[in-house]
């Protein structure tokens, strides 16, 4: 599943065969295979989060303007899924809020089918990879979340799943990159990519990676308002930002979607 962008998107182009932001296709256009590159069982890295905040507040707290995108919540937001995305338009510098797929796909991408369509980007990597670092220089975004999941492993059995949040019980806002991609049929694909650093204090028993967390007094650096290093940012949150807790293995299948999933193991 991908977003099609429209021309009132960030670098859409008057003729492209679209459809309006915010709607979801069930199914890729002929010759496109969507999620054959995705796993559905937890990644090396971050591989699932939860987006349940209603989208007009999103919009309200990064101060987007233009259309606010029609998205039912969700509690397990699975690589090739849509989700909200927060970007800077390039001509005006207005803050955009629309969906795109999770799984970048460069520009310059040749055989969708054969595309790596990585949901991570490595923090010690992203601005020199040649997979991300043109994204990097140009195209970064935050990706709002309510929680993510982890897995530990474990010598006894499958790996137990845990859940992290806010402590204070606001927004997370993860560090991402975006990228645009032209199908042969003139349509436009948007996706992106979740930065991860080393774990922090906190997650650092569960897992050695975890997102990069902005705090609201980065988020300008980050999307390009203000000038800057944005590379300053790449590192893990301080300790005691988030609180973890471990959840049932519910979670690991991207069809359980409920509430339920965010409730401590028994």
């Amino acid at each position: 599943m991908f977003t099609i962008c429209s021309t009132s998107c960030p670098e859409s182009q008057a003729g492209n065969r679209t459809i309006s932001c915010g709607e979801f296709r069930q199914s890729a256009p002929r010759g496109v295979v969507a999620n054959r590159a995705f796993r559905a069982y937890p990644p090396t890295m971050c591989g699932r989060f939860a987006s349940t905040t209603p989208p007009d507040t999103i919009a309200r707290l990064f101060r987007t303007t233009g259309p606010v995108p029609n998205v039912a919540p969700s509690w397990n937001v699975a690589p090739g899924q849509n989700a909200m995305v927060v970007r800077r338009h390039p001509e005006n510098g207005e803050r955009r809020l629309d969906l795109l797929g999770w799984g970048l796909v460069p520009h310059w991408t040749k055989d969708l089918h054969s595309a790596r369509k990585p949901i991570n980007a490595r923090a010690e990597t992203v601005a020199t990879m040649p997979m991300f670092r043109d994204a990097f220089r140009r195209r970064r975004c935050i990706v709002p979340a309510d929680a993510f999941y982890e897995w530990q492993p474990r010598d006894d059995g499958p790996k137990q799943p845990f859940a992290a949040a806010r402590a204070n019980g606001g927004v997370l806002a993860f560090a991402g990159l975006w990228e645009g991609w032209r199908a042969p049929d003139g349509k436009t694909f948007r996706t992106f990519a979740i930065v991860v650093s080393a774990a922090n204090k906190d997650m650092a028993p569960i897992h050695d990676r975890m997102p990069v967390i902005l705090e609201q007094p980065e988020w300008p650096l980050w999307l390009g308002d203000v000038e800057g290093d944005a590379r300053a940012l790449l590192h893990p949150p301080e300790a005691g930002t988030l609180k973890i807790w471990p959840v049932g293995t519910r979670v690991n299948r991207p069809a359980n979607n409920d509430a339920g999933l965010l409730e401590p193991a028994r």
